[in-house]
């Protein structure tokens, strides 16, 4: 039997049909929708049965937001989603709503050995495991081991207190909160964060943006084009934002991974490290994922992989519809 699945992100929202075999998923038909450009995720669902052709009786759908009681108010999005009311209104037999980064820890058993990169090796073992996910926002996810499998859970760790380490984090601290109030790690640690970087770096190194990425900051992805103007070395201000945030990306993926003591793998998901690999290795990232005091042999036991497979949401709501 297909289902359809979805990943509602604050950027874009993706569909699908899926067949599940085990742990195998069967993906067909999938497209993405710009999610801004819709009022709701019934009308983009509406829209792909329509342009696919398509009749399903389930769904299950991966909201970047908690979930509780069948509802979910995306974090990013002006939507509100409501399972039953889902069900009414789109004529399914059943909707499942679950947080998009427990539907990428549920996907990580559907995944080959090309879907994933690493990043540090560690040492092979069984036990818990945990999923980072810098993107538009920043999701967490952990996966408790009880001796046989993986069991998935979603956090909003993302969303928990940032702290800064030094002079230059401290003013960080204190700008990103005379602009939003409160500084959660979200705010320095997704492409959003890139911006947050950007914005203080600006003032605090008192360097005006250059004429053409001033124009691609305000028209376009601002995150893309700093990191951009990084990797091409063409703004001194962008190679230092890109520096800083992935070592506060390696810092906070070890916070994770001590709470959930993740020995079994420390996991990369989001859009941003798949497309900057090359710059992320060459980062400072493993210094902060490594840098915890006494419990450093801890961290380097922990091995990093990558997720490089962007439909690994889609995969993770087919399973876990599988699995109710």
């Amino acid at each position: 039997m297909r289902v359809l699945v979805g990943d509602i992100g604050g950027t874009k929202t993706a569909l699908g049909l899926a067949k599940t075999h085990g742990d195998r998923v069967d993906l067909e038909k999938t497209m993405q929708y710009p999610s801004a450009d819709f009022d709701s995720l019934d009308e983009i669902v509406r829209c792909y049965l329509e342009e696919t052709g398509t009749t399903c009786r389930f769904a299950a759908f991966a909201i970047a937001g908690p979930v509780r009681d069948r509802r979910s108010q995306a974090t990013n999005l002006p939507w509100d989603l409501d399972a039953d009311a889902m069900e009414q209104a789109l004529g399914f037999a059943g909707v499942a709503l679950l947080n998009d980064l427990e539907a990428t820890a549920w996907g990580l058993a559907a995944l080959g050995p090309d879907d994933l990169v690493e990043v540090h090796p560690g040492e092979a073992a069984q036990g818990n495991a945990c999923v980072v996910a810098a993107g538009t926002g920043l999701g967490e996810a952990g996966l408790f081991w009880d001796g046989l499998r993986h069991h998935p859970f979603a956090t909003e760790g993302g969303h928990a207190d940032f702290g800064p380490t030094d002079e230059r984090e401290c003013a960080l601290h204190a700008f990103l909160k005379q602009r939003f109030g409160r500084v959660s790690w979200e705010r320095v640690v997704s492409g959003l964060g890139i911006r947050n970087l950007y914005d203080f770096l600006s003032e605090w190194r008192g360097i005006e943006s250059p004429p053409a990425l001033r124009e691609s900051l305000t028209s376009g992805d601002a995150a893309a084009a700093i990191a951009a103007a990084a990797s091409e070395n063409s703004c001194p201000v962008c190679t230092e934002t890109m520096d800083l945030f992935f070592l506060l990306y390696g810092r906070e993926a070890g916070n994770m991974a001590l709470k959930q003591m993740a020995l079994g793998g420390v996991y990369l998901g989001g859009g941003i490290a798949p497309k900057n690999l090359d710059a992320l290795r060459s980062s400072a990232f493993l210094e902060g994922f490594l840098d915890k005091g006494r419990l450093e042999p801890l961290m380097r036991a922990m091995p990093v992989r990558v997720i490089v497979q962007p439909s690994t949401p889609l995969m993770g709501a087919a399973r876990f519809l599988a699995s109710q």
